[in-house]
Formats: C-alpha cells, sequence, structure tokens
C-alpha cells in the first residue's frame, strides 16, 4: 500500500504543476483514505493505468467550470469540450509524470483515459486502497486520486 511519503509525491506534484501554469496556487487539503466503492467522480476524469513495479492508477477528477477557467488562464479564447478533454488528460498524466521521477523507471503509466460526465460507477481492485488528494484551485474543487500496490 501507498504510504505517507509517497502521497507527498503527489502533493507536491500537484502544488507544482498548478504554480507552473496559473498565477494561483493550489490549495491542497489533507489526503485522506477513501472507500473504493465511493469514489469521487467530476464532470471530466483522467484516468492513468499504472504497472510495473506498483499496479493500479491514478485520477484526476476535476468540474468542467475549473477545466474552462484553467484554459482561459492558459490563454485559450474558447473553452471547448475537446479541449477540457485534453486538458483533464494532460493534468492526470503529468502529475502521474512527476511522480514517476520519484518512483523510478519501473513505474510506467499509460496514456490517460478520460471520461467525460460523471460515471455511475468506478470500478478499482477490491484489494487496494484509495486515497483522495482534494484540491482547492480558486474557488473550485477537483481531486487527485491515488489507487497503488
Amino acid at each position: 500500500m501507498i504510504n505517507e511519503n509517497e502521497i507527498q509525491v503527489f502533493i507536491d506534484a500537484c502544488k507544482h504543476y498548478f504554480t507552473t501554469i496559473s498565477d494561483r496556487e493550489v490549495k491542497v487539503r489533507p489526503p485522506y483514505l477513501i472507500d473504493i466503492d465511493e469514489l469521487p467522480a467530476n464532470d471530466y476524469m483522467g484516468i492513468i493505468g499504472v504497472s510495473g513495479n506498483r499496479k493500479g492508477c491514478v485520477y484526476f477528477s476535476s468540474p468542467k467550470a475549473m477545466l474552462r477557467h484553467l484554459l482561459l488562464s492558459l490563454g485559450e479564447d474558447v473553452a471547448t469540450a475537446e479541449l477540457m478533454r485534453d486538458l483533464v488528460g494532460e493534468v492526470a498524466n503529468t502529475l502521474s509524470g512527476n511522480a514517476r521521477t520519484s518512483f523510478g523507471a519501473e513505474f510506467m503509466i499509460s496514456v490517460p483515459v478520460v471520461v467525460e460526465g460523471k460515471p455511475e460507477s468506478i470500478h478499482l481492485p477490491k484489494h487496494l486502497k484509495a486515497f483522495m488528494i482534494p484540491l482547492m484551485w480558486q474557488s473550485y474543487t477537483a481531486s487527485l486520486v491515488v489507487c497503488l500496490e
């Protein structure tokens, strides 16, 4: 199971990402263990599969309004659904990629799978624990969920 130091890797990746793309920092609330039957889902999700020396997934879940605001802050004139899908996948990929730097080359990540709309359910292996890292940017709330062996 993932430990506190490893969760900190993801927290640091979140802080670095939002500082890099925005003039507003992200506020990270304390992470906590969640029931895999009650995983958070917003309007868009970027999901990264993890294999190699660790197995599981990392996903970033965001409301549409937050992605729209992020796109505008990045200089996009119009925040289309296609751009929002690209952005949520990019965020998930970047955060997982930054974690890969700490976990090593055997921490292999997939290309992002993007889900638009709130899925009725998200299925993760029952034997794994999932940690939710709540993120606040501007007035928006998003989540980074880390579920790794």
